[in-house]
């Protein structure tokens, strides 16, 4: 579990990461450039593993490959933004967030279950069955 300090950081990371993406490095990314779903921080504060989203469904490899060779570029101008609020710059280590897509396959996979519904099934008592064993009397007065 992240303490506070861990997921503020994390918070400043995911924001000012999207603004290099963005504003400072878009000849980085021709096209879109890649979304942020999530940050987590070591405790320490000095490792940074970033997942990364991309919206296009082919393209999520070549993003991260992408992301991957301009790390460095990528952490100089993410310094530049937070130099002021942070001592230690964080080493940046990216990772493709595969969930949109582990997800939607899951989803297909449960929509291809063939579950059959349940039919209320009545079965006649036999007149051979079993009948209940006698009720064991409590009290000596009882009647049966």
């Amino acid at each position: 579990m992240e303490s506070k300090r861990q997921q503020k950081f994390a918070s400043l990371l995911q924001q000012d990461l999207a603004a290099v993406f963005q504003r400072d490095l878009p000849h980085l990314f021709p096209g879109l450039p890649p979304g942020i779903s999530t940050v987590r921080i070591s405790p320490d504060l000095g490792v940074a593993r970033i997942y990364l989203s991309s919206l296009l469904a082919g393209k999520g490899e070549e993003a991260l490959a992408n992301v991957q060779d301009n790390a460095k570029a990528i952490r100089q101008a993410l310094a530049k933004r937070i130099r002021k609020q942070v001592r230690i710059i964080p080493e940046l280590v990216f990772f493709l967030d595969d969930s949109a897509q582990y997800a939607a396959h899951m989803d297909a996979v449960l929509g291809k279950l063939n579950i059959p519904a349940e039919t209320p099934t009545e079965d006649p008592a036999p007149d051979d069955a079993p009948t209940a064993p006698p009720r064991p009397k409590l009290f000596a007065d009882e009647d049966e």
